[in-house]
């Protein structure tokens, strides 16, 4: 049985011994693999105690400690907005419940960005891959050449096309795309490594928070900004991404390709991920998700990820996988 909010109290005061909570309420939908509350202290504050109740998040949660004890005070302050931070911890029932300092904001939809926020998500996005390498290197936390986020892809694009489930169409593209050399000359930049809308926290058209840091590392900066081509608006890709090179500082030539090929293949994943479950349901969506895929390039076979290609998949598909993916890992 879940645990009430007032449990989840309980156990943030046992955590944070200094905590004067004088109140708590549910946080988040009350389903997934993880239970939490917000919690109000006596001088106003806001804090967010959290108890994963699976492996996986449990595995997460702890990655995601070591990425926030990773980013300093001195590293935070070069960033446009706020991350939590760790108050506490204590045990509970074979795993812990951990305490964050609170992140305000509100999650908006890809739907219903504006060029204000597009333009704001580009230039955080930015803040982050301007980072030092040291961040990540001296917290032990992985680091990805080129060539090896290279190789990554081309593992998902292989055994994807071994299930004999991918379209011929999609097989050929992404085998360009892979085999094309100018679209993996980059220098690898510290990234968030797992950013969806559902990870950004925004009032007023500006980014406040950006929550989920348990895959920092350093890798391909492109990965962090495939989610944006979700929008399928020229203009507000064209927000974000001007933003983006502003913040960062660096000009990534073949960044936009290679964003569009991390979002196809976010499908392959998805598709590797229902046959290792051996779930039907999920082979069956991802199939159909990467044949209306192939349908919508089957214009665009004989330019390859090439730089005026933008995305195709619709916004409430791409939220629609997205939400698909985060209940079943």
């Amino acid at each position: 049985m879940a645990r009430s909010h007032l449990t989840l109290a309980a156990l943030a005061a046992s955590a944070v011994p200094d905590l004067d909570a004088v109140a708590a309420a549910p946080f988040g939908s009350g389903s997934g693999d993880v239970e939490s509350a917000i919690i109000t202290a006596r001088d106003g504050s806001h804090w967010l105690v959290k108890v994963p109740t699976t492996p996986h998040a449990e595995a997460e949660q702890s990655a995601d400690l070591v990425a926030l004890r990773a980013l300093s005070q001195g590293v935070r302050a070069r960033l446009p907005f706020a991350v939590a931070q760790f108050a506490g911890q204590v045990p509970v029932s074979g795993t812990r419940a951990v305490v964050y300092s609170f992140v305000y904001g509100a999650k908006v939809p890809l739907a219903s960005w504006d060029a204000t926020l597009a333009a704001s998500v580009g230039a955080a996005i930015g803040s982050i891959h301007a980072l030092p390498s040291s961040v990540v290197s001296d917290a032990g936390l992985p680091s990805m050449t080129a060539a090896e986020c290279q190789r990554a892809c081309v593992s998902i694009a292989d055994r994807a096309a071994a299930t004999g489930l991918l379209p011929a169409a999609l097989v050929g593209r992404w085998e360009r795309g892979l085999e094309d050399a100018r679209l993996w000359q980059f220098q690898p930049s510290v990234i968030h490594g797992s950013l969806a809308s559902e990870s950004i926290l925004s009032a007023g058209g500006t980014v406040t928070g950006i929550l989920g840091w348990h895959d920092l590392r350093v890798g391909d900066p492109a990965k962090d900004l495939q989610f944006v081509l979700g929008t399928r608006s020229e203009s507000l890709v064209e927000s974000a991404l001007g933003a983006y090179q502003r913040a960062r500082g660096a000009h990534d030539r073949e960044l936009l390709q290679r964003a569009r090929l991390y979002s196809e293949l976010e499908l392959a994943q998805w598709l590797l991920h229902g046959t290792e479950i051996h779930s039907t349901e999920i082979v069956d969506d991802a199939v159909e998700l990467l044949t209306g895929l192939a349908d919508s390039l089957r214009t665009d076979v004989v330019n390859p990820l090439g730089a005026q290609t933008m995305p195709t998949m619709a916004v409430d598909e791409v939220e629609a996988l997205l939400e698909r993916t985060r209940r079943a890992v």
